[in-house]
């Protein structure tokens, strides 16, 4: 067991004199749900308030409290080592430790889920990596951040930023000297308009934890979705700087690889390239490279599956040229991006297909579905705003993209919230625990060419 947390060193993240690169998972879908991983429409805080009234308290708290028990455990940990990772990033949402009604009084009970995995880890040698991925009044526009709406109000709102700076400092008060924990990711790509709050917020939040916790590393996430450092200014003491590197090709409306997505040719070269450009502030400053987020989905056709496969090696390859620590995203899903997917003959995919088909017909899913099945819907408000705002780009991604964000996930995601729900109709508190319980490891299945490519990966 390692005696002192890690730290950093130049460009080099240590263990006492060792150097480590940290090579491991997301634990998407956990204490952060997300649509694509566990099946929903919509953002997570939504999903809630549906399947609660579906299903009454007990049933609800009996489905949840197993999903929380059974979706990482031991089990998971000795896997993961098995593959030969080293560590895991832990994203969290707010709410497990604090109530929108009850700001700045932190609950116990989200220290118990988080001691839960972290423990799990550290006695299979596993470093975590605390990731918070949901603030209050949510960090970016997408439902990651479980925000339902497009708009990013924590970076106009002091008292949203206070209650994140609370937070930190009681978690770095809970952690505080554990070695297995090997730092806080204090928020998840963050996208703040104007550029101008991120950097004061960050310089905040660094002195306010070093106040109570010196040791940890912060791990911390650049603007517009971890792709933007310029407005960062010097980087601080012991921080590493992150990266999230996600290639067209592996997008789920991505082309074949090598060849062309979104209208740019992507091959390795190109793929280097784009590393490059998100890394080159860590390499401009002198300091460690980590890869928060990247990896493709896959789509069931062997064809394009094989090359999304190809994609992941060179990304791993180029990841160890340049010796940067990366996580893979995502651990544990229904079928798209996991290295351990929930076995499709489950209780609960079975109860839950009618929703994923509609979902998939209306491209719900920002992650994992697409729009071919409303371009009659799409190409008319898309022409109109060519035509007629030809200036509008609103931030980050431009006038289509906010379109479907708007349409897709944020309109027809809402309107079918309660269709979802609708599917654990009857439902008593047993068979919701029951349905749980096809997350945990024992009842699920292994993508086993996406393990073979990671084991092959960490033994060079």
């Amino acid at each position: 067991m390692p005696q002192d947390v890690l730290r950093v060193e130049g460009t080099r993240i240590m263990a006492g004199e060792e150097p480590v690169t940290l090579r491991g998972f997301g634990l998407g879908g956990w204490m952060n749900m997300e649509n694509f991983i566990t099946g929903y429409a919509g953002a997570e805080s939504q999903q809630r308030r549906a399947l609660r009234r579906v299903l009454g308290d007990d049933a609800y708290d009996r489905f949840f409290d197993r999903f929380m028990h059974a979706f990482f455990t031991a089990e998971d940990a000795a896997f993961l080592r098995s593959l030969g990772l080293n560590s895991l990033r832990i994203p969290f949402n707010y709410r497990h430790f604090e109530s929108d009604d009850e700001p700045f009084t932190v609950r116990a009970e989200g220290f118990r889920l988080l001691d839960q995995v972290v423990e799990a880890c550290a006695q299979h040698g596993i470093y975590t990596i605390l990731d918070l991925h949901a603030v209050p009044g949510a960090q970016n526009q997408h439902w990651h951040s479980d925000n339902p709406t497009q708009w990013a109000h924590f970076w106009s709102q002091r008292q949203f930023q206070d209650r994140v700076v609370h937070l930190w400092e009681a978690i770095a008060e809970h952690y505080r000297g554990h070695p297995w924990v090997a730092g806080f990711n204090p928020v998840n790509e963050p996208a703040d308009v104007t550029g101008k709050a991120i950097g004061p917020f960050y310089r905040r939040l660094e002195a306010a934890v070093r106040s109570v916790d010196p040791d940890h590393i912060l791990f911390l996430d650049g603007n517009r979705y971890s792709t933007q450092f310029d407005q960062l200014g010097d980087p601080l003491p012991n921080c590493v700087y992150t990266a999230h590197d996600y290639a067209l090709p592996g997008f789920v409306d991505g082309g074949p690889y090598p060849g062309v997505s979104r209208g740019q040719y992507v091959d390795r070269d190109r793929v280097e390239e784009t590393f490059l450009e998100r890394t080159a502030y860590m390499r401009e400053t002198g300091t460690p490279i980590w890869v928060g987020e990247f990896g493709p989905v896959y789509t069931g056709d062997p064809a394009r599956d094989e090359q999304r496969y190809r994609l992941l090696e060179d990304h791993l390859a180029i990841f160890d040229r340049h010796d940067a620590s990366w996580a893979l995203w995502t651990y544990k899903d229904i079928g798209l991006q996991g290295v351990v997917t929930v076995d499709p003959d489950s209780s609960y995919l079975r109860r839950i297909a009618p929703a994923l088909e509609r979902k998939a017909r209306f491209g719900v899913d920002s992650w994992g579905s697409t729009d071919a099945g409303i371009r009659d819907i799409l190409e008319p408000i898309e022409r109109l705003f060519e035509q007629e705002f030809p200036d509008f780009q609103p931030y980050p991604w431009g006038a289509r993209r906010w379109i479907h964000g708007h349409i897709r996930h944020v309109m027809l995601a809402e309107a079918m919230v309660d269709e979802f729900a609708r599917a654990f109709d009857g439902v008593g508190p047993d068979e919701a625990e029951s349905l749980a319980d096809g997350f945990a490891f024992s009842r699920c299945l292994i993508r086993e060419e996406l393990a073979s490519i990671l084991r092959r990966a960490v033994s060079v």
